[in-house]
């Protein structure tokens, strides 16, 4: 998911400049189920540090291995900029609240263009850390949301699939006159 800012040229060149790593709708990995991590090494470590430094140039709020071409169970999510990012290695939802909400969402593999989704309002995931440690994490809000989006994407689901049919062609209208050369 992504922050949408663009208020510092600087902010904005480091912003592209991610997006050139970052796949983009139409990319068929983006449709790929990811596998398991099964080896926590520093490589992991490191994998993780740059997806950090990709979402955070990105403006996002989350980023998922699929999303850099890598189909790993390995996500990192930064919901509040007053918080540190954290990475969860093969995270599942194991339960969700049947109270929903519906809001806009953005994503850095689909250019501009924002859409309505709805999504649990309280989930219960299952994760591992660096180590490998397994641990469960109560989550609400938006940082439900956006745990319940990078997840999305190591099913092989993207954030145009959860909105309503009329919103998913308006969506996709936007996103071919984006891709369109100008005149």
């Amino acid at each position: 998911m992504s922050r949408r800012s663009f208020e510092d040229p600087e902010r904005e060149a480091a912003r592209l400049a991610a997006l050139e790593f970052i796949r983009q709708y139409g990319d068929p990995v983006l449709r790929t189920p990811a596998d398991r991590v099964e080896v926590f090494d520093e490589a992991l470590v490191a994998e993780v540090h740059e997806m950090v430094r990709l979402m955070d140039d990105g403006r996002g709020v989350g980023l998922a291995a699929p999303q850099l071409g890598r189909l790993r169970r390995l996500i990192v999510v930064q919901p509040y900029e007053d918080e540190p990012a954290h990475a969860l290695v093969n995270p599942e939802i194991i339960s969700r609240s049947d109270e929903e909400d519906i809001a806009i969402e953005g994503c850095l593999s689909i250019g501009e263009v924002n859409v309505d989704v709805s999504r649990a309002v309280e989930i219960r995931i299952r994760a591992q850390d660096l180590n490998g440690t397994e641990f469960e994490a109560d989550l609400e809000g938006f940082a439900a949301r956006v745990v319940q989006h990078e997840i999305d994407h190591l099913d092989g689901i993207l954030m145009l699939d959860r909105a309503t049919p009329e919103d998913r062609r308006a969506a996709l209208a936007e996103l071919r006159e984006s891709l369109l050369p100008s005149a």
